[in-house]
């Protein structure tokens, strides 16, 4: 089957490789000129990695990404407000976790379709897809190339996905009302103690920082702001974040003062509605085009991967055509996807609260929280679908005290 790809990011070319082993033609269509490098990082959790092992890259990501061994909560003060034993959930979920930066993952992708034989077009931009008078897909390119595949896959992100609008209309992303600074840190000596996420929370602000290695560390500073106030000139970011973190515990400030100026960057962050259908004829969406959860929900990198590995599946053991396949897919992919957006909204809410009781009751909920008990719902939800150990069917996060652990990006 010929297959056309929107998007060369995370999804399109984990989809790509997923489908090429398969036996499918593949060729992917990237509006950027060059490679993606938006973002600073990526937490890739045991479910992730399993993905990766799949798809014979996890030796890859092994020897560029880092291995965290917890994550410690704090508040703006450094009091501890508990965490994670990352070493459990891996042992649990029977695969590590993994940290890398973004620029770093999206090159090994690119690397392993390289040497396959993928095609990668970049400066590609669709500006329409229609029907043609046989029901199938036409993708309209800028300059007035046009592609009819076999199959269309949409992973041409949440913000300005062609695909997405074809599937479901207008369904604008949404501002959650929160703003993030993202940045890369490199230092000359050791920025962190050891191999850790941390994260710190204020009253509608947080810090949180994830090592690679002790002396490279990607981050993520956050705010809750109204949309009119959701933007800054580049050349008062670093300005304007260092000021605003200056008196929360280290390594906050060295973190940041070890951060490029022009390595900072300043995001309004959105996400979008959950849809009932992900297909349209010939077209699938996936990945954000399909679930573009927060950044709090700690799984968009990590749902993009399992898209890939589940749609691979669907496709093979299908004998009622694309409709059959897509149906498949919707009923495996949209419940948990659907679920931990939701989570991500919900942890949104609190994290940004600015109301002193709010953020009093939410703190101590974090610190009462049974770290085992976090591990085991954990493993359980973010394994379900895959076969893990942590895999179980149904289980859900709410009421854990657990979906605060999240990537930061």
């Amino acid at each position: 089957m010929e297959i056309g790809i929107l998007g060369g990011g995370i999804a399109g070319l984990g989809m790509a490789l997923a489908l090429h082993k398969q036996g499918h033609t593949i060729r992917v269509y990237e509006r950027r000129a060059v490679p993606a490098t938006m973002g600073a990082g990526v937490t890739l959790w045991p479910n992730a990695s399993f993905v990766l092992e799949e798809l014979g890259l996890r030796k890859d990501i092994a020897a560029i990404g880092g291995r965290p061994l917890t994550m410690r909560r704090q508040d703006a003060a450094g009091n501890a407000l508990g965490g994670l034993d990352i070493g459990l959930l891996d042992r649990t979920m029977g695969y590590p976790t993994y940290t890398v930066l973004r620029r770093h993952l999206q090159q090994v992708l690119l690397d392993h379709a390289t040497r396959a034989g993928i095609a990668v077009e970049f400066g590609r931009r669709a500006v329409a897809i229609e029907l043609d008078a046989h029901g199938r897909a036409v993708v309209h390119f800028e300059r007035g190339a046009s592609i009819r595949p076999d199959l269309l896959i949409g992973a041409d992100g949440r913000m300005e996905s062609v695909a997405r609008k074809f599937v479901a209309g207008d369904n604008t992303p949404i501002y959650q009302g929160f703003v993030n600074w993202i940045g890369v840190a490199q230092g000359q000596h050791a920025l962190v103690d050891d191999m850790s996420i941390q994260d710190f929370w204020g009253a509608g602000e947080r810090f949180g920082c994830v090592a690679v290695r002790p002396d490279l560390v990607y981050w993520a500073a956050a705010q809750a702001r109204s949309l009119n106030e959701a933007t800054s000139s580049a050349d008062m970011q670093k300005r304007e974040v260092e000021n605003l973190f200056a008196q929360w515990p280290e390594p906050v400030s060295r973190i940041i003062r070890a951060t490029p100026e022009d390595a900072i960057r300043l995001i309004a962050v959105h996400d979008l509605e959950p849809l009932h259908t992900w297909s349209r004829a010939n077209v699938l969406l996936v990945g954000d085009a399909a679930h573009a959860p927060l950044p709090t929900s700690g799984q968009g990198a990590c749902q993009a991967l399992e898209d890939a590995w589940h749609l691979a599946r669907c496709l093979d053991g299908a004998s009622g055509g694309l409709e059959e396949s897509f149906q498949a897919f919707a009923n495996i992919r949209v419940p948990k996807t659907t679920r931990l957006a939701e989570q991500g909204r919900i942890f949104a809410r609190g994290l940004f609260a600015t109301d002193p009781e709010s953020c009093r009751i939410r703190n101590e909920r974090a610190k009462a929280s049974d770290p085992a008990r976090d591990v085991e719902v954990l493993a359980a939800g973010w394994g379900q679908g895959l076969p893990m150990h942590g895999g179980a069917v149904g289980t859900s996060l709410e009421g854990s005290g657990v979906d605060s652990l999240y990537r930061i990006e």
